[in-house]
Formats: structure tokens, sequence, C-alpha cells
């Protein structure tokens, strides 16, 4: 016992602690950095820990560098964790397949106790769980001889004696009291025949060794939990506080999956989604902060973030939804930032001397995504091959032949500025338009066009102009007057 009140003795204490325990199988679903953010929230709300840790006792589904993934989108998020597998703390190691001999004394104490059984069967260790609801045969046999089988050598795995009796009532913050009767509760395994344990096992000795106050978790885990407080009672420990989410939709019918291809966070930073929006929109996924504010920084959301806002509904994600909160993000970005974040893009689809600031100012308040940037400005890289139809436009009343016209006087007006600047073209605009008594836009249309190859582009006539420079913008006008001169031959 000495070994056991030594353990107890290292157990922080007097905080509130949570903690994100993900199995280290790949990138992080939305889901998974859902329950993270919680967990963060739910902690730094009460001044306590938030804790990380690795749970990679089953080795079949570990893939390598996972856990550097985990840790990496974790920071990258914000979601800065107190004790983790890569910086220590008082209840380290942090990653479960280093803690391997802690769990054993634990599942001999609980066959010492009669909570626990040694099961010698070849069925119960090849499947690895329970024998649905029938008795194993091996959870009558008298402990000491149990014991001195297993102590040989003798393989076996170590299980769970779950009553054949009563019920066990598992109280949850969100989804209130659950109460399961007990004789349909299975003898669930703790220590598979190689000595590790089970998820499930680890999770509860893990989390009482580590003195996690509130377990954050998916609901799958809600038919576990019965199980998981006769453990905790059988071991005399107190039972955390359960903070449960409901899972994230695809659809009415579907779970989000990476089975399935939906994206994982770092899908969505690939696809051109900025990380505080990711978190802010899957912060609102299954959780409410109160009143039509949506859009939240996260030390906001800590501000405002309470468990008494989190559904017992499953929550839809939707891609839609998490596009606009982006646009959102990039529209309030301070330009230098943008600019600084859009520049890669920029640069893939445009090589020529031209101003990335300027087109990164044209993009700011008409960008949704990063990766959209290279299809709204390629042009400015190289005029695309378009069809003088484009030049046909009922609201600025042009068609072919007054675009022809348009071009050719812009074109010898522009080759007269005297400065190259967005005011100087404006006002040459202006300035034909006038002349020739029509409106603005039956000017800036057809110089769009030429200019563009592109009926829908970020910013108009006068800003491309701009930023292509005078010998590129005569060039283009001037490709546009032959392309019209033949389309009217």
């Amino acid at each position: 016992m000495n070994w056991f009140n030594d353990m107890e003795s290292k157990i922080p204490r007097g905080e509130v602690r949570t903690r994100f325990a993900p199995s280290p199988t790949g990138y992080m679903h939305v889901g998974g950095l859902r329950t993270a953010l919680y967990a963060y929230l739910l902690a730094k709300k009460h001044g306590g820990k938030f804790i990380l840790r690795i749970e990679d006792t089953d080795t079949a589904r570990y893939i390598p560098g996972a856990t550097e993934i985990i840790i990496e989108t974790l920071t990258g998020a914000g979601l800065v964790y107190d004790e983790g597998p890569d910086i220590g703390g008082p209840a380290a190691p942090y990653t479960q397949s280093e803690r391997r001999e802690t769990y054993r004394p634990y599942a001999m104490l609980l066959c010492e106790r009669g909570a626990a059984y040694y099961c010698f069967c070849e069925q119960g260790q090849a499947q690895g769980d329970g024998f649905e609801l029938t008795d194993d045969p091996c959870r009558d046999l008298p402990y000491e001889s149990a014991k001195t089988r297993a102590d040989s050598g003798e393989a076996h795995v170590i299980r769970m004696k779950a009553p054949r009796e009563g019920e066990t009532t598992v109280r949850d913050m969100v989804f209130g009291e659950i109460t399961a009767r007990n004789d349909t509760l299975d003898d669930m395994v703790l220590l598979k025949s190689d000595g590790m344990p089970t998820y499930n096992f680890a999770n509860v000795i893990d989390d009482h060794l580590m003195g996690i106050t509130h377990v954050m978790r998916g609901s799958e885990y809600l038919s576990s939990a019965p199980k998981y407080n006769l453990l905790y009672e059988a071991l005399g420990w107190p039972i955390p506080e359960y903070v449960t989410v409901s899972p994230v939709m695809r659809d009415q019918q579907n779970k989000l999956s990476k089975r399935h291809g939906d994206p994982t966070y770092n899908d969505l930073l690939s696809q051109g989604y900025l990380p505080d929006a990711v978190l802010n929109y899957v912060a609102l996924l299954g959780w409410s902060p109160g009143g039509e504010r949506e859009l939240f920084t996260l030390p906001e959301l800590l501000e405002v973030f309470d468990i008494g806002g989190i559904s017992k509904s499953p929550a839809i994600f939707d891609m839609e939804k998490l596009t606009y909160f982006n646009s959102e993000y990039l529209r309030a970005m301070p330009p230098e930032r943008f600019a600084e974040l859009a520049r890669p893009y920029i640069e893939s689809a445009v090589q020529n001397e031209v101003s990335y600031d300027a087109i990164a100012g044209l993009l700011q308040p008409r960008c949704e995504k990063l990766t959209d940037i290279p299809e709204k400005i390629d042009f400015f890289g190289r005029l695309p091959d378009y069809s003088t139809e484009l030049y046909v436009h009922k609201k600025s009343k042009t068609d072919e032949a007054v675009s022809l016209e348009v071009l050719r006087g812009v074109y010898d007006a522009l080759e007269s500025i005297p400065d190259w600047t967005p005011e100087a073209i404006h006002e040459t605009f202006v300035t034909r338009a006038a002349a020739t008594e029509v409106k603005n836009a039956t000017v800036m249309w057809p110089v769009r066009i030429a200019c563009a190859g592109r009926a829908v582009t970020p910013g108009g006539a006068v800003e491309i102009c701009a930023i292509l420079g005078r010998a590129e913008t005569l060039r283009r006008i001037s490709v546009g007057i032959a392309k019209l001169e033949e389309a009217l031959r």
C-alpha cells in the first residue's frame, strides 16, 4: 500500500484541472478541436490547468508523427496547455505508453477487492471485449488460484466484474442524470494480454492520478460512464465532473468523420481558412454564448464561456457559415497583416512587376478564403483569352461597337497622363465620359474587360489600370481594340 499511497500524494489538487486526451492517429478532426477548446476554456475560466495527454495504448492505430501534429495544432490554435508530453508537469509522464507500469497494480488491486478478475479464456483474449452479457466462465474462479495462474505467466486479461444487481447513476453537467441497470453492463477488459491497458481503464486511472476535476468528452462515451463510475467507486476515488458534448454532424444523419473525407483542422487551414476563424466557428458548434453576437476572439470566448450554454443537440458543420466567419476575420484584419498572409498566394499567380500590396488592398474587402486569391487575380499576371461578348453590358450601355469607340478614345487619353496615379486615371475616365456625353460606366466597363479579360474582378477599371502600369494597360487596350475590330468586320 505504500506504493499506492505514494501515487496519491503526487496528485495535483486544489484547482480546476481539465485534459484533452487524443489518440495519435493523424490530423485533428473538428470534433476533437472543439473538445480541446471547451476543456481549455473551462480550465482557464476558473484559473485552473489545461493538460494534454496522449492516449497511445491502441498500437494498431498509432501513426508516427501524429503526436507532433497534435501539439502543433493546439499551439497553432492558441490552446496552450500547462502540462503535456513535451513540457512535463507534476503528473508526468503524459503519454500512456510511458505509463505502462502504472496500470497493472491498480488492475490487480481491483481483483483483490473482487471488483475485477483474471480471465484466461482464449476467446476473451482474442476479441478484447466482453462476452456480450453472458457470464465469463472465469468470473467466479477463486481469487488466489487465479492470481497464482496469472503470476506463473499464463496468458490472461483482467476484466471488470460488473455487478448483476442494482443500478448505477451517472451525473453529467450537460445531460443530467443517466441511470443504467447493472445487469446490462458487460465485464469490460481493463488490462489486455500484452499488459497494455484498454482505453477505458487507462482513462480512469490517469484522470485520477492527474487530478482531473472535469472530464470533457464526446457523447459516444456516455454508455461507458456507468462502468467508469463503478471503477472509481471500487478504488475509493471521487468521481470527476462529466461534461459531455454532442457530436458534430455533416448532416442530419451522418457524423463528421475523417474516414468519410470530411475536413480535418489542417485541411481547413490548407483550404485558406484562418485558425482564429475556425476556432471561433467551432466554439459555436453546440454551444451558445447567448445574444446575437457570433464573432469572438479566444480571450473574448474565455470571458463568456459557460457550461450552461452547451446544447444536448448535435451540431451540423456548415462550410458556408465557416466561410462567412473567415471573410469577416479577413476584412477586420490590419491591412499589413492581410498583405503578409496574401503575398504567397498573390506571388503564385502573378510574377510580373506589380505592387503586391496594392493587389492585397483590392482583395481584402472581397476575399472569403486565402486560397481564392490566385483565381481572382491571375489576370494581373497574364491577360486571359476572352470573347468580345463580354463588352456587351446592358447596365453600362455598352456593346462591341460602343466599346471599340471608347477604347480608341481612352487609349490616347491615358497615353498622355503626366503621372500614372489612381486619381489621374479616374479623372481621365470621367473627363472622357463627359466629353462624349455618356455615363462613367460606359467608359469604365470596356476598359475593365480589355485590361482583365473578365467580367468579375476585384476592383474596377481604375484600380486595375493603376496596378498594371501605363505600358501594360495600353498594351492590353490595344489587344482589346484589335479583338473588337476583328469581331466587327
